[in-house]
């Protein structure tokens, strides 16, 4: 046969923003050898009449660096199209970590990206398969996985790596830098795809510590970053934070030659006007540099319960929360002192007063007919603080109750004017992350049917292009995110009038039966990576246990 895979009678768009034309796909030995015109015969055959053939999309914002090692699936991510995954952001990588401090990262995982530590601790198993960078990439890759793998060198870990617990405590030394440049040159020769770190006061580590990057000052960054201009092709990623914003993400990228893409550029942020960083963020293209913010295609809205209360531990009095076992998490949501420093952001008049408003209870087993009430409206209807209010039903349920709120990002007009702006790109999936909090790896599908479709803010072309191309662009991805003749055939097949998602429910499917939210993809038909069929009509094509074909991008390609 001529071809191993023939998509035939598709409109394709080819993810370079060209006019779409309807046509059909040759794919032989994983790559893709004839586009339009596929006269020959082949193994296997999709009609795609009536449905959209595009690249696959590049996802370069998740958090799969631990779940990839017992779910090399790593759902449920292909569910929606997504055929390329980048790892390791915001600094959170589990690599490298001495045996010493296994826990302290998985606990650290736990806190800030709200990843269950029974189900990390029985999903990485007691004796680890690696300790150092390249060791865990050789283990991503002998592995396998369903998508293709790109990972970045994580900060927290690295510092950790050097500097022991003494990461969350001090600054490091000169020695220490040094330690973390070597580290992270070996890491980018290895085939990292580059450096992340974290500045985010919503970070906090195990103990209601922050996570080591925290502590570091910029010239360390600074120092560990220098090694990004040493190698071809690398880029750095960042989560802006106190003392880590523009202009230190310009000097990073006028230093290093690379492009540094940091998080989040979100509206409805309190003291912040997203149309003024959009200005900042275009002074600093306009010079040349790389420097690109990421968006959010949907509101950041998390299902979260008291007894983690990761939307509110930024605040000052969170600290002790973060730092206490359930008891004491219970002691101090009874404390009348302690609620009046909660109120002071989050009560009457509280800076962030307006999110009760967009909050509902989600679950509460002890009075099922509080649940999908919104809270302000319950507040107002009890003539009560909606803090006092929460803590109290929190308190009734020993702290097993959840809320889900649209923290920010929530109004669609200004999502819109951020994907609009040419300077963004496309983020903050955290796929992977706060598993029993939100479900955003179905960022793809929500952005296809609310925003091209529904909105009609961006035609197909634009929105495939900001989907794959684009970030594939701005990460240094160099072999993927287009369709065409002689690169790898990653593939999605989609209906444009049915694409989305059914919501979100809740499994239980972690090592360990721990939960998390997931969500189901609808209208898309075929997902393809490197010429294998790993999805089709909802159903996985392959197993874990089987050869999966997905590559390690190392250096950002195959």
């Amino acid at each position: 046969m001529a071809y191993d895979l023939k998509i035939t009678g598709g409109t394709i768009v080819d993810g370079r923003k060209t006019p779409r034309f309807v046509g059909d796909v040759g794919i032989k030995d994983g790559k893709v050898v004839a586009l339009g015109n596929a006269p020959e015969e082949a193994v296997r055959t999709i009609d795609a009449t009536g449905r959209v053939v595009a690249p696959g999309f590049v996802d370069i914002h998740t958090h799969y660096d631990a779940q990839i090692v017992w779910d090399n699936l790593v759902s449920c991510s292909p569910w929606h199209g997504v055929t390329t995954v980048v790892m390791g952001n915001c600094g959170f990588s589990v690599a490298p970590t001495r045996p010493m401090h296994r826990d302290l990262i998985m606990r650290t995982l736990e806190n800030v990206e709200g990843m269950s530590v029974s189900a990390l601790r029985a999903g990485l198993g007691a004796e680890w398969p690696f300790e150092t960078f390249p060791e865990y990439l050789d283990v991503i890759e002998q592995r396998g996985c369903a998508v293709n793998v790109a990972a970045l060198m994580g900060h927290t870990a690295l510092r950790m790596y050097v500097m022991g617990e003494d990461s969350v405590e001090r600054e490091a030394t000169a020695e220490e830098i040094a330690a973390q440049k070597d580290l992270l040159r070996e890491a980018l020769e290895a085939g990292a795809l580059g450096f992340a770190t974290s500045k985010a006061n919503t970070h906090v580590g195990y103990d209601g510590k922050p996570v080591p990057s925290r502590v570091a000052d910029i010239e360390e960054i600074y120092a560990i970053a220098a090694a990004l201009g040493e190698v071809p092709n690398a880029v750095m990623q960042a989560t802006v934070g106190r003392g880590l914003s523009h202009k230190e993400f310009a000097h990073i990228a006028e230093m290093t030659g690379k492009s540094v893409s940091w998080t989040a550029l979100l509206s409805g942020q309190p003291r912040q006007d997203y149309r003024e960083e959009l200005r900042k963020a275009a002074e600093i293209q306009a010079r040349g540099l790389k420097v690109f913010p990421q968006v959010a295609v949907q509101p950041v809205q998390f299902e979260m319960n008291w007894k983690a209360p990761f939307i509110y531990e930024a605040l000052s009095c969170f600290k002790p929360v973060s730092a206490a076992d359930l008891d004491g998490r219970k002691a101090l949501y009874a404390d009348p002192d302690w609620r009046d420093s909660f109120k002071e952001k989050a009560g009457k008049g509280g800076i962030i007063y307006d999110r009760w408003a967009r909050t509902t209870v989600s679950w509460y087993p002890a009075d099922t007919s509080f649940e999908g009430r919104n809270v302000q409206e319950l507040a107002d209807h009890l003539g009560k603080d909606p803090v006092d209010v929460m803590m109290d039903m929190a308190l009734d349920a020993e702290l097993d109750m959840r809320i889900t709120q649209d923290v920010i990002n929530y109004d669609p007009d200004d999502i819109q004017a951020l994907l609009s702006d040419p300077n963004t790109v496309i983020g903050l999936s955290d796929a992977g992350a706060h598993a029993s909090q939100l479900c955003d790896a179905k960022y793809s599908t929500e952005f296809l049917s609310t925003f091209v479709r529904g909105r009609e803010a961006f035609t197909l072309e634009e929105g495939v292009h900001m989907l794959t191309q684009r970030p594939a662009e701005v990460f240094g991805i160099t072999d993927r995110g287009t369709l065409e003749v002689g690169k790898p055939a990653d593939v999605v097949v989609f209906d444009s009038a049915e694409v989305g998602h059914l919501g979100k429910r809740r499994v239980y499917d972690l090592p360990g039966g721990a939960d998390r939210i997931i969500s189901d993809a609808k209208g898309i038909n075929a997902v393809v990576v490197n010429g294998t069929v790993i999805r089709h009509e909802g159903t996985d094509q392959v197993a874990p246990g089987g050869t999966l074909p997905g590559a390690l991008l190392r250096n950002g390609h195959a």
